[in-house]
């Protein structure tokens, strides 16, 4: 195997692992939240629109939060502030029955 197809299968497996991750602390949590950089779990979101030289742009303020990014060592994060001038897709998860 040559090292770029080493590569590729080292990443294709961190993203599996991040994956089974993913499925596994799902219902720890009670939102996805979707900006155009990274993809999270959380529960607890704020999204405020702020205006600013004559754009807009959101403020997503994240408690609880798990974030999807397979290079970050500690994906779980009791906080996360996010600025973005693109869009906030914010999804309730269904209530879990206890």
């Amino acid at each position: 195997m040559s090292a770029e197809e080493d590569l590729d299968q080292f990443e294709a497996e961190i993203e599996l692992a991040l994956y089974q991750e993913y499925r596994a602390v799902l219902p720890m949590f009670r939102y996805v939240v979707e900006t155009e950089r990274r993809f999270y779990l959380a529960n607890q979101v704020s999204v405020t629109p702020r205006e600013g030289q004559g754009a807009t742009y959101f403020e997503v303020e994240l408690g609880d939060a798990w974030v999807w990014d397979m290079y970050r060592p500690a994906r779980f994060v009791s906080s996360v502030r996010v600025v973005t001038f693109r869009d906030v897709n914010v999804e309730a998860l269904p209530e879990k029955d206890l």
